[in-house]
């Protein structure tokens, strides 16, 4: 299974297209882990329609353009992330960055990402082993590309795809 999150209307082909209103394949509350997954209705998640949670391990491809600032807690958006990749399976992130405006812009982003923020899920990285129990975090990736670059209106968005890295 691969997942397109926070697809609105761009849906991909070949991905399960996630978001939390329709024209979505599937509903998810993303800032609710774990991920659960159901068919768009108006039917309680009580319905024979409710798919249920996304078992760990499960995922071989996330898309995650432009949805992970609108995410309340960074560290269980990235742990969910990686409890249902497969392992070596990838993560492919698109997110405005603090480095420009876009990232304060949009009044329904509540979580703010960097270049950096990203070495906490980074295996082997001093800020992952240093902090990474204490704080919580159980992803583990490795950086196999990144790309900062600049769109209208002085928007810096990072886009960065990780590797999950799991025993």
């Amino acid at each position: 299974m691969k997942l397109n999150l926070g697809c609105s209307d761009k849906h991909l082909p070949g991905y399960v297209n996630v978001d939390i209103c329709e024209p979505a394949d599937r509903l998810s509350d993303l800032s609710a882990t774990p991920w659960r997954l159901y068919y768009p209705s108006a039917e309680p998640l009580s319905s024979p329609n409710y798919v249920g949670t996304i078992d760990e391990s499960s995922v071989d491809e996330i898309v995650a353009h432009d949805i992970i600032e609108h995410l309340p807690n960074k560290i269980a958006t990235m742990n969910e992330i990686w409890r249902v990749l497969k392992p070596g399976a990838f993560a492919d992130i698109i997110v405005p960055t603090t480095d420009g405006r876009g990232a304060f812009q949009d009044p329904t982003h509540i979580s703010w990402w960097n270049r950096n923020s990203f070495y906490y899920y980074t295996h082997g990285d001093a800020h992952r082993e240093r902090f990474g129990k204490a704080y919580g975090v159980e992803a583990r990736f490795n950086v196999v590309y990144e790309n900062q670059y600049e769109s209208g209106g002085h928007i810096v968005h990072l886009h960065i795809k990780l590797e999950a890295v799991k025993p």
